[in-house]
C-alpha cells in the first residue's frame, strides 16, 4: 500500500500474522489504524516489539514511542512532514533504514540508550533537524544516515562507534 496518498483509514483483522517493510510507507493521507497490531491511540502498528509503520496523516507534531518497543523498522515514519519531536524509549535496539527518512519537520530527536545501530538513510532529508546526541550504546552510522540534514549543526558521536558508514553526514552544510 506505500505512497497510496488517498488510504485514510487501515483495519487489519485478526487472520492476519505479519506486515512487511515499508507497506503503508508514505501513506501521505493516513490517519488511523484499527484492530490486530493498532497502538492504544492507533498511530502506529506493532508487531513482536517492532514498530512497523506510523499513521503519517494524523498531523502529529509530536510522538513518543511506546516502552517495549525494541525495533523501528525500513520506512516507519518515512516523509512524515508534519513530526517535529520523536522521543524513542529505552527499550529500542534498532533504528533500521529509512526509519525517519524525509520527515522535513523533524527538530528533536531524543534516542534511548539501548540503540545499538543507526540504519541507512535514517534520518536522511531531516533537513530541520539541528543537532542531534548519539548514546553511548550506539556502535554503528549506516550509510547516509544524516544525509541532507543541511540545518544539522551540532553531533555528539560516542566513543563506541566502530562504524560510519558511507556519507552519513554528507549534505550537512552546517555542521561544524
Amino acid at each position: 500500500f506505500s505512497y497510496c496518498s488517498s488510504l485514510t483509514s487501515v483495519t487489519i483483522p485478526d487472520s492476519v500474522t505479519t506486515i512487511g517493510d515499508a507497506a503503508f510507507a508514505d501513506c501521505s493521507g493516513l490517519r488511523e489504524f484499527n484492530g490486530k497490531f493498532a497502538s492504544e491511540d492507533g498511530r502506529c502498528l506493532i508487531i513482536d516489539g517492532k514498530l512497523v509503520s506510523f499513521a503519517i496523516g494524523c498531523g502529529a507534531t509530536e510522538c513518543t514511542i511506546t516502552d517495549g518497543v525494541t525495533t523501528i523498522i525500513h520506512s516507519a515514519f518515512c516523509n512524515c512532514s508534519s513530526l517535529k519531536s520523536i522521543t524513542i524509549p529505552n527499550s529500542v535496539i534498532e533504528i533500521e533504514g529509512w526509519a525517519f527518512y524525509g520527515c522535513k519537520s523533524l527538530t528533536s530527536v531524543t534516542i534511548g540508550n539501548r540503540v545499538t545501530s543507526i540504519g541507512y538513510y535514517a534520518f536522511r532529508k531531516c533537513t530541520s533537524l539541528e543537532s542531534i546526541t548519539i548514546p553511548d550504546s550506539v556502535t554503528t552510522i549506516g550509510k547516509e544516515a544524516f544525509y541532507d540534514c543541511s540545518n544539522l549543526t551540532s553531533i555528539t558521536i560516542p566513543n563506541g562507534v566502530t562504524t560510519i558508514g558511507n556519507a552519513a553526514f554528507s549534505g550537512c552544510s552546517s555542521l561544524t
